[in-house]
């Protein structure tokens, strides 16, 4: 059979799943915090008997788009947003650090301190910022968290944490299935103290809904392009075959 069928059905593959992915980004258009994830795929030439002419598309590493969304004010105390380059550090459901910029802090039944997701949010000492009970809450550029603790007067406050914030090396980090970033390796980074926050703010997701939308109907034509490729290898074997019986 002509090798024109398993290119076009390499290439068809790999609109599939850059289908997906700018599916995906538009579906996560007013995500807090998130990032768009980028389709990736290289040509790879077909090496073997006779010439090296046909190329076949080949998956490479899913990569993400890091660029910083939009900071909008929100002025809710417990909302933070990453000011500039780092990550907030969170503790996945594996025992692992994740890594997010989505800042929708809450406070849990067990006084821990939340993403939106209900993913604990890892204080300075490697382990989840557990709050006492308390009149109010401050959470400073640096992510260090005080408070007035409950039945205090209005000047007593008491520092309880500091939000461990990271910014790893750029290409250092992926993005898991759980939509959050995280090592190679698996193992935590340092804190980094120049990473600074703004309270009251969050950061948008930085997804084009226009460029994702165009990218989906450009991948659907080069789908049908694939498609037609191999009908057209099907006739192509249909009319030798019926050509050999002539013979």
């Amino acid at each position: 059979m002509d090798k024109v069928l398993y290119l076009a059905m390499s290439g068809a593959r790999e609109n599939m799943l850059a289908q997906r992915a700018h599916a995906n980004n538009l579906a996560n258009a007013n995500t807090t915090g998130f990032k768009s994830d980028l389709a990736q795929a290289r040509a790879m030439q077909v090496f073997g008997e006779g010439y090296a002419s046909r190329v076949y598309a080949q998956s490479e590493r899913p990569a993400t788009d890091t660029t910083t969304g939009t900071l909008i004010d929100t002025g809710r105390k417990l909302d933070v947003a990453i000011d500039g380059d780092g990550w907030i550090t969170v503790l996945r459901p594996d025992g692992t650090e994740g890594y997010t910029r989505a800042g929708e802090l809450q406070i849990n039944a067990a006084s821990q301190l939340v993403t939106g997701n209900g993913l604990p949010v890892m204080g300075n000492g490697g382990i989840p910022i557990v709050l006492p009970d308390m009149e109010s809450l401050e959470i400073a550029k640096n992510g260090t968290i005080t408070i007035r603790p409950l039945g205090a007067g209005p000047d007593e406050i008491e520092v309880v944490d500091q939000i461990k914030l990271v910014n790893p090396q750029p290409g250092t980090l992926w993005k898991g299935p759980d939509g959050l970033m995280q090592t190679d390796n698996g193992q935590p980074l340092p804190q980094d103290l120049n990473v600074a926050l703004r309270s009251g703010y969050l950061e948008s997701s930085n997804v084009n809904a226009v460029q994702e939308l165009t990218s989906i109907i450009a991948t659907a034509r080069q789908f049908e392009m694939h498609v037609k490729m191999m009908k057209t290898a099907e006739e192509n074997s249909s009319t030798a075959s019926q050509i050999m019986r002539l013979s």
